[in-house]
């Protein structure tokens, strides 16, 4: 029988103890990863070199990744052919990170998410049914597994979108977090290669690879719905400043990014200059950011203050600016409040709503 044609239970191991306990290990990772949700990275005001290790980590905790790559393996069926369709994958991913990241491309994270799920299912179900057996479908599937590459790389370039990279030496960081994912995706691979030697053969049977299959079918779609649920379990968006002075928009405040550490105090009276590189690194720590004009009446500057200082006001700092037009601004890492009049509610609510959202409190 031609080698194109041959069926072989080996993975990039010389059996398929591999690929069997990648689906083993990121199941186990899918039950113990607090709300299905490894995908949120933070990372304000890091250096170069500590992108790789959130890379890495990122990776390692990226149960619905490794599934994939667990699929993978899994139809591979030999060690050459599954480095290459990983390196495939690779390629992928890497090319939609680094290019969607520096574009600044705003893809719909909820979107992305879905189908990298239900390209988990895909790769299950071609395990379970229906495995290459030509040339010619080996190289069908090999542009199947660039393609779900590519969303993939989008979904990790809106995790590091979170915590804004732009700025100075942008692409050494996003450079540098995409190495760490391919460093953390190998780690992964030879954990798994060393354990695989030490397996039972029942666990390597053809019968055990259709359950491992079958669990990658489960899980994808597993996944899918848990991404539905999460996307209409949020809170309503609040509506209070829509209504008065106050209005939502796209990011922006002119903080400095991957600067400065964490400001000294939380309030900056109008006499204090307000240190900007220090915001910048907070709001990447999912702070809330106040900026306000050093002329705000007493009053209200001793609202905003009690605000800010008060129990309800963990995770915001604030400070007067000069240049600034509106008369309050707030801003989180995906939304700016600009308020043309003093709207205390309006930035609680603001406030209120970003810390009740779980990309504020990735770590």
């Amino acid at each position: 029988m031609p080698e194109s044609e041959r069926y072989s239970h080996a993975s990039f191991a010389p059996d398929p103890r591999a690929a069997f306990v990648v689906a083993a290990a990121t199941c186990l990772l899918l039950l113990t990863s607090p709300a299905a949700s490894a995908h949120g990275v933070s990372g304000g005001g890091r250096s170069t070199p500590e992108f790789v290790w959130l890379g890495i980590t990122h990776m390692l905790l990226g149960w619905d990744h490794l599934l994939f790559v667990a699929g993978v393996a899994l139809i591979a069926g030999t060690a050459r052919r599954a480095a290459a369709l990983v390196s495939l994958f690779a390629l992928g991913h890497s090319v939609t990170l680094i290019s969607a990241s520096l574009i600044g491309w705003r893809v719909s994270p909820v979107k992305v998410d879905l189908v990298i799920g239900l390209s988990v299912v895909v790769v299950g179900l071609v395990a379970w049914f229906a495995r290459p057996r030509t040339q010619l479908h080996w190289r069908l599937f090999g542009a199947a597994v660039v393609g779900f590459g590519l969303i993939h790389g989008l979904g990790l370039s809106t995790r590091l979108r979170d915590i804004d990279v732009h700025g100075v030496d942008s692409l050494g960081r996003i450079v540098a977090f995409n190495v760490g994912v391919e460093v953390g995706q190998v780690i992964a691979l030879l954990v798994v290669a060393f354990i695989a030697g030490y397996l039972p053969a029942r666990l390597t049977s053809a019968k055990a690879q259709r359950y491992a299959a079958m669990g990658l079918v489960v899980l994808g779609l597993a996944a899918a719905v848990l991404v539905v649920v999460e996307r209409y379990s949020r809170p309503a968006p609040v509506t209070a400043a829509a209504s008065g002075p106050c209005g939502e928009g796209s990011p922006s405040g002119g903080l400095p990014v991957g600067q400065g550490g964490h400001p000294g105090k939380d309030f900056f009276e109008p006499t204090e200059t307000a240190p900007l590189d220090d915001f910048g690194h907070v709001l990447g720590d999912g702070y809330v950011i106040v900026q306000y004009q050093p002329t705000l009446p007493t009053d209200q500057l001793d609202a905003l203050r009690a605000f800010i200082i008060g129990k309800d006001g963990a995770r915001v700092a604030g400070g007067a600016r000069t240049d600034l037009g509106p008369v309050l601004t707030a801003t989180h890492r995906l939304q700016t409040l600009t308020c043309t009049g003093f709207d205390l509610a309006a930035l609680q609510d603001f406030t209120k709503q970003w810390f009740a959202d779980a990309r504020s409190r990735t770590q």
